[in-house]
């Protein structure tokens, strides 16, 4: 097998077929590819791995796709983004680089927890948009016995916060403060969360880990034409000379081909390889975050480096047709707005409705509805709130919330209720599997697209703007989007609520799939869609992966659907039920895992939608 660095230094050509490659443009003919009408899809193959999905109710299932070859508006195809297989172990990620990474740590003996650190590690030297050092995620693991547990290492509120910490001198709340400043960025969780996993469930040894990432940095890689955009737009913008020192030669920048090194932040991994979590949250690297945080009035502080703990907690989990979905509590929503959406959906016959028709679409927004004000009404850290996980995942609070859904009008979404916060679609998911079965989930980010912008200097890594997913403040609730609800405010050492949703479903002890995406408040609905396209509609997961996305969030109250993902019928006949229809754009990358349970294989199914996904099996 050959090593990352051999596929980053001049051997492109052992990639072809495993992974997403090329321009934003390639993705989109890629993705087009996927969501032309269903109706040419009649040579379709139900593989083994589909077999099994469709076991339970197959009949139903069967007679459902003879309805949606006549309803729905998307073609469900594998050309263009091959899943990969592997009968040992599988990474798909946002970033091929970093998959390969994976993948050789599993090669060279290491678990799938030991694989999603190196993974994790890799993005944020690959994947600088989101991938990360200075922001926080979320870890789900399944173990081989079935067993689960969550490793929380979201961002914390330093302990200088308070709920009115985003009003301006004139008392007005002001965004800029809130998402453009210093005093946006919470304490990272990153480094505290990989180290803690390691201590917990690792088996290989730590500097194995991060030394790839060290080597990436120092040494460089080969810039995609996706990522050399990307650069090229942050830098030219950025008002910050570390960040732009960083992402451009001298304000001139970075052309597609060109080797991109990133010597000061190889000098912060090593540190982190040396002293594990002590090598970021204290010494130099915390010395040099507490003085940029001095020099632009931000509230991090020393004290507040050496004081962060990530944490590990129970997973939430609920039922779906013989299923198991194992997901992430609070302080992320997923779980339980997922376990929600699925009680709701359950009481209705959804294949029978057809993939994306206006019928089966107008029941997942209503779920989606009454899921996403249970979020911002009940939602937030559950160390500083009392959270009613219990009852917001049973079935009997379902039932209730179903009561009021017509089957052939929209409800209507009142501004007077709780509203959603913004958060940004900017996040990245990753998902491993080894050999002997352990899976991980992970979802971690800087929160917008390359954080707060401003790069640590000396450190050379970007810190987020996570503070911008606590409320505007007390009271402060509107229809334009900001919402003053007290349970996610901002307080001194707490976690400020996510939509970030890494998930895994199984099935009578095995395991089905490790699922996930970037994609802000639409996260949570692009996992449950991933769930209903396999259960549901027997899709596989490359299929499932692919197919177009809705997504509603209570308010603003309309249906976003994605580009070319329905047909002018259907959004007519939505219309008419009284929805507001918004379609364009992507959503989401969910670069996911299947397992065929026939031959045990493992399915990497990287995300069209992203021009550098990949997967890579050991």
């Amino acid at each position: 097998m050959s090593s990352y660095l051999d596929l980053v230094h001049g051997h492109p050509q052992v990639l072809e077929g495993n992974e997403v490659t090329g321009d934003s443009a390639a993705g989109n003919l890629a993705l087009k590819a996927h969501w032309s009408d269903l109706q040419a899809h009649d040579a379709r193959q139900v593989s083994r791995f589909e077999v099994d999905m469709l076991s339970i109710r197959w009949r139903t299932v069967l007679f459902a796709f003879v309805v949606t070859l006549a309803l729905a508006p998307s073609k469900i195809s594998t050309q263009q983004v091959e899943s990969v297989r592997s009968q040992e172990g599988m990474v798909s990620s946002q970033q091929w680089i970093a998959s390969q990474i994976g993948a050789d740590i599993l090669s060279s003996g290491g678990n799938a927890v030991d694989a999603a650190i190196a993974t994790g590690f890799a993005l944020a030297v690959t994947h600088p948009t989101a991938g990360n050092i200075g922001g926080g995620g979320f870890m789900v693991i399944r173990f081989p016995n079935g067993q689960s547990t969550a490793i929380d290492f979201r961002e914390k509120a330093p302990l200088a916060s308070d709920p009115e910490m985003w009003l301006d001198e004139n008392g007005e709340y002001s965004s800029d403060i809130h998402h453009r400043s210093h005093k946006a960025v919470g304490v990272p969780g990153t480094v505290a969360g990989f180290d803690k996993v390691h201590r917990l469930y690792g088996a290989a040894a730590w500097a194995d880990l991060v030394q790839p990432a060290i080597d990436l940095a120092g040494k460089g890689f080969e810039l995609s034409e996706s990522l050399a955009g990307s650069i090229e737009r942050f830098a030219s913008r950025s008002p910050y000379e570390a960040t732009v020192s960083v992402f451009s030669k001298g304000g001139t920048p970075y052309q597609v081909g060109e080797s991109w090194s990133q010597p000061d932040l190889a000098r912060s991994l090593e540190r982190i390889r040396d002293d594990r979590r002590d090598g970021f949250y204290q010494g130099e690297t915390a010395s040099l975050i507490a003085a940029e945080m001095r020099r632009g009035e931000g509230l991090i502080t020393l004290e507040d480096l050496a004081r962060y703990q990530a944490r590990e907690r129970a997973t939430i989990q609920g039922t779906y047709r013989g299923y198991d979905i194992i997901s992430m509590p609070p302080p992320s929503s997923s779980g339980v707005a997922i376990v929600t959406m699925l009680n709701i959906l359950e009481a209705y016959d959804l294949p029978g409705m057809g993939h994306n028709s206006a019928e089966y679409i107008h029941h997942l927004a209503e779920a989606m509805r009454r899921a996403y004000r249970d979020r911002a009404q009940f939602l937030a850290d559950a160390d500083f709130s009392d959270v009613p996980v219990q009852r917001l995942t049973s079935k009997e609070h379902a039932t209730w919330l179903r009561r009021n859904i017509d089957s052939e009008r929209a409800s209507v979404s009142h501004p007077t209720d709780v509203e959603m916060a913004p958060e940004s679609p900017e996040t990245t998911h990753y998902s491993v599997v080894d050999v002997n079965g352990l899976a991980v989930s992970v979802t971690y980010t800087l929160e917008s697209g390359y954080g707060s912008g401003i790069v640590v200097p000396g450190a050379g890594f970007l810190l987020n703007n996570e503070m911008g997913d606590f409320n505007a403040g007390p009271g402060l609730t509107n229809e334009n989007g900001l919402i003053g609800t007290a349970a996610n405010l901002a307080r001194p050492q707490q976690r400020m609520l996510s939509s970030m949703s890494p998930s895994i479903v199984a099935r009578d002890g095995a395991l089905i799939a490790v699922i996930g995406s970037p994609g802000g408040r639409t996260i949570i609905n692009t996992t449950l869609q991933l769930i209903l396209n396999m259960v549901e509609f027997g899709m596989s997961i490359s299929e499932a992966v692919a197919a177009p996305r809705i997504h509603h969030q209570w308010l603003p109250d309309r249906i976003r659907i994605e580009s070319n993902g329905i047909s002018a019928q259907v959004q007519s006949q939505l219309e008419q039920m009284g929805h507001i229809v918004q379609v364009g754009g992507r959503q989401g990358s969910a670069n996911s895992i299947g397992v065929d349970l026939i031959t045990g294989e493992r399915i990497g199914a990287p995300d069209p939608r992203s021009p550098d996904s990949g997967a890579r099996g050991n």
